[in-house]
């Protein structure tokens, strides 16, 4: 078995990110690493987030910086990865490309203890930039420029320490004295060497500066000076001119002013009231604003609380530090400040959110300040300053970036019979926790829907003047009138614009520079700019049937099948040129856009109904005769040309020559592409595509300032171009019946549409996107859920550790406020007053923490469909849910049941103990309402549960035991506990039963229903530590590790035909037991590292007649799919297209691609499609290299690329 690999949906979660001028302009771009993916964002005027290039890496970024040298108006970019290489990367604005500029080796690869990578530091002059591990080894490398102004680096010079342990690394602004480093280390030689303990308890930190002697080329350790013990990050002060320099240590509950020779000047960090006396305040993100006058700090809590820190400073040093409480937002892995006045948020989980600065904090808030540490101190330590979280006062959100991390679990159903399947994700966690549903494909921002006094069939927008930016009129087309509405500040309806009326119309359109152009049955319109109308009227009876147009030609098809050619000439006049009898009734017709500096575009494409397609020449030369002609396998509907320019990279970031493409739409439902060649006309490389149960009619419109194509089939398909692939995408939204772009001071670019008996105007959002996602929010942490099938309801459980429950919320909140809770749980404000002690929504300010034994949990029923949720059952006295399933039991006395697994009192430190450990059985009862039958107390934490021929498998720690149903609790049939650790999976089949171990893989299990014995029969060679698993078919199991590794595994063949066909099942019960395990193994059939931890599996076919692929979903919010290759010629072409895209193209950062993939175990059978989905991002002559050594062109690889891409989604 070959599996393609794909990812979907790239990670959405954010492990840093930095901001800087990377394209060197006046503008700042965010560059963000999710993991093994790195994006460059940039806000646009309006304040909504553009990705402008996103490039996957194949390795682990751990660190990112940026720095620029002296004078120079760009930023580079510095990655510390597990490649144990030091990356320097440069935007390269013209080609939308990172550009390589340097890459030194200097260790192994790997997350390694101590091989550099972990952290980063940049002199701030932007002279040397500093390289960490966990432990040990620091190297520095010096930057300059040569004579041509080129970036050079240094060797490296070596800062080590052994037995030393490092926290947080920072450069110390001093001008341009030598460079100087801070890290906060910790020495832990002693305590390796005492056996009592006693060393490792008096350990201390130190805080370390290291200087850089650009003379001597040399690292010496400047300074030391131990450190508070809880301190874990460290702030580069600005220093030179600018400020008093030093660093700010950010400790547990202080922050401390440290330079050398200077006192320390420390500050408490303000804490919320309500928080536990035990646990301490820790800072996980700081962002720094600076201006020549002034400079502050943002520095982020663990609990999401923003402070603004101040410096006093004069020719003394620091005098005072201050820290305000500036503002409550969720909790960041990194802030970005930028120079427009956003701030942006990189959360933790949930989505990712940009803020605009309102104020920057001078009014007055909860203060806590080093003057006032004196009255403070008490005798067991210092008094600690309260302050109450509030509404954003400073900050306001203008844009949020969607994230699903993390996906807890993920199921693909069609609950909503549409046309394609819908993923359910549980994501996020606490209260910024909800169930997305995501539908593949484009969303739509919709800006305005108005009525209409009856069914439309057409609709255009024209402008009156080509140089017009905003377009003035949209026509609109009846059976017998014609509508016409100017577009000012509103849209109305106006009788002086020159359009016939009292006539349905076939064509509207701007022709030649300044006048217009209505196409009806019986005759041609054209209205000069000075309102004279000149009529053309057929000849006879006969009447138009179809038309095509560009800005200066216009063919027209009369019933019959007689072609009549018109061309605008130098007076702007329209003048019939040439007529031309088809051999039967013209289907459609559509001219090619006229090329940039040419009087006429050439080529004519007329459809006719006995499925052909011609190409006509429209030169005066060889006019009428035809260029080629192309069978298709029905009728065609709708044709357009499409017209795609030359790129050298540039915004799509990808080279290739300008092309023309000829669309069709069939009666079929088919749509049909294929590129016409510029000079010959002739017709080439074919690609077709379902779309859906109508012909596809097909329109032109502009997206991001390009020409992209509409297709409204049963649902809208939009085909674009987006970083070097076509793309064609469903729009989420219903039933198109006729498309135009449409341009207005409101809405720059949108597109105005019929459906049913509306106009539509709206504008498409984010491109590139997969799916398009509707968010459902829930209470807790969502853990697993399932569906109820007869009545179509998802049923979740949710748990959270250190939390309090809603009612416990809600009584603290009365207390402190008097405000309501909403049925999630969540604050509403009473009487809605914008107070300004009033309190922030839970999403935002997060839950108060309670102590570690408690628990919080609750079983939620919820009808998809209505996004409601139909019962939320809270678990009382720290009963927590870890499984969950639906079960019929023999006797059919209820139905369809649900079981949950609880625990009590679960505790995970210092050892794993629980008080008690039940399986509740509920039952539903009228409208999704959940009804408690019994629970019954077990020995272990259940953490699986599943049914099994009318019972319930249960995995009760190493115990799998199956229950039957009794009245007052449930019975125990039969057990088998030679399980090794804990039991965290269970798939069944017939009378197989599929364990997974939480850290020895798969076991295969059989029932014997006459002994009513378990007997494992098989097992896995490799101890893995489970995350996820699915059942694929009756011998092979997929399953993915902790270790972001996807694996495949199969009983072979003999070996299952011997079990099945054992009548006494002495085989496996007598045989002897390999490797202390079972008697037979599995065998490994694929192997794949995905270089994130998946957590679910699932096998699901994505597209209506698609192969089933399994999908994935990850710890960082991704999605991806393996598609299994059907044929050995696919298998080969692909993986040569890797081996020489792997020579070609090695990846960004510096990892070698074949290592990443096999990180764990040996890459086996998969091949790479991230990788191969890089080739159009290749410069041209290398596509054409790689493609000569496949025998290809390189359209054929792309067409390769995008059928195998069409078959997953």
């Amino acid at each position: 078995m070959y599996l393609y690999s794909l990812t979907l949906q790239k990670p959405t979660g954010i492990v840093c990110a930095i901001s800087g001028n990377f394209s060197g302009g006046k503008s700042q771009e965010i560059v963000v690493a999710r993991g093994k993916v790195l994006d460059l964002l940039r806000p646009d005027d309006s304040g909504k987030i553009q990705t402008l290039l996103s490039v996957d890496v194949f390795g682990a970024i751990r660190s990112l910086a940026q720095f620029r040298l002296t004078g120079s108006q760009k930023d580079y970019i510095v990655i510390g990865s597990d490649s144990g290489r030091i990356v320097i990367l440069e935007y390269n604005k013209e080609k939308n490309v990172f550009d390589k500029v340097h890459q030194e080796t200097f260790g192994k690869s790997g997350c390694r203890r101590i091989v550099p990578g972990q952290y980063l530091a940049v002199d701030p002059k932007g002279r040397a930039v500093m390289i960490g591990a966990c432990e040990k080894q620091k190297l520095v490398y010096v930057l300059n420029r040569d004579t041509a102004a080129r970036l050079t680096i240094s060797s490296p010079l070596e800062a080590h320490k052994s037995h030393t342990i490092t926290y947080s690394i920072c450069g110390v602004d001093c001008g341009f004295d030598n460079p100087i480093f801070a890290a906060i280390e910790m020495d832990y030689s002693e305590a390796d060497q005492d056996s009592t303990g006693q060393a490792a308890s008096e350990a201390q930190k130190h805080l370390t500066f290291y200087e850089l002697d650009l003379g001597l080329n040399h690292v010496s350790r400047k300074w030391s000076e131990p450190v508070d013990n809880g301190a874990n990050m460290l702030v580069t002060v600005p220093g030179g001119g600018d400020g008093p320099s030093g660093v700010l240590v950010c400790a547990e509950n202080f922050v401390i002013y440290k330079n050398q020779g200077h006192p320390d000047v420390r500050a408490l960090i303000p804490r919320r009231a309500d928080l536990p006396a035990e646990r301490g305040v820790l800072i996980v993100s700081a962002a720094t604003h600076k201006q020549k006058s002034m400079f502050f700090f943002l520095l982020q809590s663990e609990y999401g609380d923003v402070f603004k820190v101040t410096l006093e400073h004069g020719n003394e040093g620091v005098t005072e530090l201050k820290i305000k409480y500036f503002d409550t937002i969720p909790v960041t892995s990194s802030m970005c400040k930028l120079k427009s006045g956003f701030l942006f948020a990189a959360s933790e989980f949930g989505n990712h959110a940009l803020y605009q600065f309102q104020a920057i904090g001078d009014d007055p808030d909860v203060e806590s300040s080093s003057a006032r540490m004196m009255e403070l101190e008490t005798d067991e330590g210092f008094q600690p300053v309260f302050f109450q979280p509030r509404r954003l006062k400073n900050l306001l959100r203008v844009d949020q970036v969607q994230s699903l991390m993390p996906v807890m679990d993920m199921k693909v159903f069609n609950l909503f019979e549409e046309e394609t399947p819908q993923i359910f994700a549980l994501c996020g966690q606490g209260p910024r926790s909800s169930l997305r549903i995501l539908r593949p494909g484009l969303g739509i921002t919709e800006m305005a829907t108005s009525p209409l006094p009856g069914v439309p069939n057409a609709v255009w927008t024209v402008k009156k003047n080509v140089n017009d930016e905003f377009d003035a009129y949209i026509v609109v087309s009846f059976a017998s009138v014609t509508l016409v509405l100017s577009i000012g500040e509103t849209v109305e309806e106006v009788s002086d614009s020159g359009f016939l009326d009292t006539t349905p119309s076939l064509a509207v359109s701007l022709i030649g520079d300044d006048s217009l152009m209505q196409v009806h049955p019986s005759g041609i319109r054209h209205i000069r700019e000075d309102g004279r109308i000149n009529e053309w009227r057929t000849p006879g009876k006969r009447t138009i049937v179809k038309v095509g147009y560009n800005r200066l030609q216009v063919v027209i098809a009369l019933s019959g099948g007689e072609l009549i050619y018109f061309e605008v000439d130098m007076t702007g006049q329209l003048m019939e040129v040439e007529k031309h009898e088809m051999p039967g009734d013209v289907a459609c017709l559509d001219i090619a856009p006229v090329p940039e500096g040419r009087q006429r575009s050439r080529f004519l494409a007329v459809g006719s109904y006995d499925n052909t397609i011609r190409i006509l020449s429209l030169d005066p030369d060889d006019s009428m005769q035809v260029l080629s002609l192309q069978s298709v396998f029905s009728p065609p509907e709708s044709l357009l040309f499409l017209e795609i320019q030359a790129s050298t990279g540039g915004e799509d970031g990808a080279d290739h020559p300008a092309s023309l493409f000829l669309n069709a739409g069939l009666q079929n439902g088919v749509l049909f592409r294929t590129v016409v060649d510029m000079v010959t006309g002739q017709l080439s490389d074919s690609r077709s595509r379902f779309l859906g149960l109508r012909a596809p009619k097909l329109f032109s419109i502009i997206v991001r300032g390009r020409r992209a194509m509409l297709c409204l089939s049963s649902r809208p398909w939009l085909g674009y171009i987006y970083q070097g692939h076509f793309l064609l995408t469903p729009l989420t939204c219903g039933t198109l019946e006729f498309a135009a772009s449409f341009s207005s001071d409101q809405c720059a670019e949108g597109v105005v549409a019929v459906a049913a008996e509306a106009l539509k105007v709206f504008t498409i959002e984010r491109l590139g996107e997969t799916f398009n996602e509707t968010a459902i929010p829930l209470r807790y942490t969502p853990r697993k859920f399932v569906l109820q099938p007869k009545r179509k309801l998802l049923v979740m459980i949710e748990s959270d550790q250190r939390a309090l429950s809603a009612e416990e919320r809600e009584a603290a909140q009365k207390e402190c406020f008097g405000v309501g809770v909403d049925e999630n749980g969540n604050i509403e404000m009473e009487n809605g007053d914008e107070d300004e002690d009033n309190q922030l929504s839970d999403e935002q300010y997060g839950y108060p923490k309670a102590e570690k034994e408690k628990w919080v949990s609750c079983v939620r029923v919820l009808d998809p469909r209505t996004e409601e949720t139909t019962c939320c059952l809270e678990l009382q006295d720290n009963e927590a849910a870890f499984s969950i399933c639906t079960v019929n039991f023999h006797d059919k006395e209820y139905g369809t049941l649900l079981a949950v697994g609880t625990a009590k009192s679960l505790q995970f430190f210092p050892k794993r103990s629980f008080e008690a450990a039940y399986i509740h059985i509920y039952r539903f009862v009228d409208g999704g309402k959940l009804e408690l039958l019994h629970k019954t107390q077990v020995d272990g934490v259940p953490l699986a549960l599943s049914q099994f021929q009318g019972r319930l498998l249960a995995g009760i720690g190493p115990v799998l035991r199956l229950y039957d149903l009794g009245k007052k609790r449930l019975l125990r049939k039969c057990e088998n506990k030679l399980f090794p650790n804990t039991i965290i999976t269970i798939h069944t089949y017939r009378d197989r039963i599929y364990v997974g171990d939480i850290q020895e893989s798969f076991h295969y299990c059989k029932y014997r229903r006459d002994e009513n014995q378990l007997y494992i029969f098989s097992d896995d060679v490799y101890p893995r530590w489970l995350t996820a698993s699915h059942h694929v078919d009756f011998d092979t199991m997929a399953g993915a590790d902790k270790f972001g590794n996807v694996y495949f595994v199969r009983l072979p063949q003999d070996v299952s035909d011997e079990i099945e066909e054992d009548p006494t099942g002495g085989k496996i019960k007598w045989e002897q037991g390999k490797l202390n395990g079972a008697p037979n193994k599995m065998e490994e059939i694929v192997q794949f590292h995905v270089g994130d931890v998946v957590s679910s599996l699932q096998k699901a076919s994505l597209i209506p007649g698609g192969g089933e692929c399994i999908i994935y979903g990850t710890v960082m919010g991704s999605l991806g799919a393996f598609l299994p290759f059907t044929s050995r010629d696919d298998v080969d072409f692909f993986s040569h297209l890797e081996m020489h895209l792997r020579q070609e193209n090695p990846p960004l950062c510096g990892r070698d691609h074949m290592a990443y993939r096999s990180a764990y175990f040996p890459v086996k059978d998969v091949i790479d499609g991230d990788l191969c989905e890089q080739f159009p991002t290749l410069p041209m002559d290398l596509q054409r290299k790689i493609a000569d050594e496949l025998d290809r062109t390189p359209a054929e690889i792309l067409k390769k690329l995008e059928e195998i891409r069409n078959k997953i989604i």
